[in-house]
């Protein structure tokens, strides 16, 4: 199973736990997207399961292994979005779910050891199921570990984050991340780490979809828009068309480079005519403008609106 070096402090940690029997009955694993919590998740899940576990690293060929790699053991599950009755993807863990989820969890293990969840992405349970939860972490089974993922950890109760075993993932050194993304070969690292903002699995993925494409397409809107030459309304169609998120990441990163050029040597890099103080209210927005596009909001609405400040 392949791993992740900034894993390794993390790992230790845990494995020192188990192996003096202290082990938490939650985690949180938390920290941005594209550093590895699940990876991290399902190599000690299946570590914990497996029946010839060396250092807490799965073995791959026993029975437990075998049923992990399948999907089909017994005493392990994913607790996702789910599906409505009506076959559509929920956008949020609801209570029935986690009610599920605790029955199960009342029953003794199949395998005689270990019974692990993972409830991910666990910042999307609502107010109700956050609520259900708490009674199994207030009263856990014994030999059972709930594994809550979460890339926004500030949207769960504190009263789920204070019941559970923080381990919080930050970006590795750029020489670290460099050279694991150099391993894996990664074509244009340094490039793709920039853009990803020192994120190698952001990195990894980004170049591998053409990304920095993107990003210096972004930086051609902006520049067009601020020079007079776009439609706004034109721009904000095609960013919604294809991966808004990412487009809005790369606007704000390339703001916040517009705003470190002047500082520095008084250049627009972007040709912008909007001050400093209006820049960094730009900058704050996009980011805002990001979030958002998780939400109800119609997505069009919300980057015209950002787009027609831009000039």
């Amino acid at each position: 199973m392949s791993t992740m070096p900034w894993h390794a402090e993390h790992w230790s940690r845990l494995q020192a736990r188990r192996a003096r029997d202290a082990m938490p009955h939650a985690l949180l694993l938390c920290g941005p997207a594209g550093l590895g919590k699940r990876d991290f998740m399902r190599r000690f899940a299946q570590g914990l399961l497996c029946m010839q576990a060396r250092d807490g690293e799965p073995c791959g060929a026993c029975r437990s292994c075998l049923l992990f790699a399948a999907g089909t053991h017994p005493d392990f599950a994913v607790l996702g979005y789910g599906l409505r009755k009506d076959g559509v993807q929920r956008s949020e863990i609801v209570v029935d779910q986690v009610r599920e989820l605790s029955a199960r969890l009342a029953m003794a293990s199949q395998f005689g050891g270990w019974q692990v969840v993972c409830i991910d992405p666990a910042d999307a349970m609502n107010a109700a199921a956050a609520n259900a939860l708490l009674k199994t972490l207030e009263e856990p089974s014994p030999q059972t570990l709930l594994m809550l993922v979460a890339d926004a950890p500030w949207r769960l109760p504190q009263t789920i984050r204070s019941r559970c075993q923080r381990i919080e993932f930050h970006l590795p050194t750029r020489e670290q991340a460099l050279a694991w993304l150099r391993q894996a070969g990664v074509k244009g690292a340094e490039a793709a780490l920039e853009a990803a903002g020192g994120n190698p699995g952001l990195a990894r993925a980004w170049a591998e979809e053409g990304a920095l494409a993107r990003r210096q397409e972004v930086r051609k809107d902006l520049g067009a828009l601020a020079a007079g030459r776009g439609e706004a309304m034109e721009v904000a169609r095609r960013w919604l068309d294809n991966e808004p998120g990412q487009r809005l990441w790369f606007a704000a990163q390339a703001v916040a480079d517009e705003m470190k050029a002047r500082a520095a040597a008084g250049n627009a890099l972007l040709a912008s005519q909007l001050d400093d103080e209006a820049l960094d209210q730009w900058y704050m927005q996009a980011n805002r403008t990001r979030e958002s596009l998780r939400g109800p909001l119609r997505g069009d609405l919300l980057l015209l609106e950002l787009l027609a400040r831009w000039r």
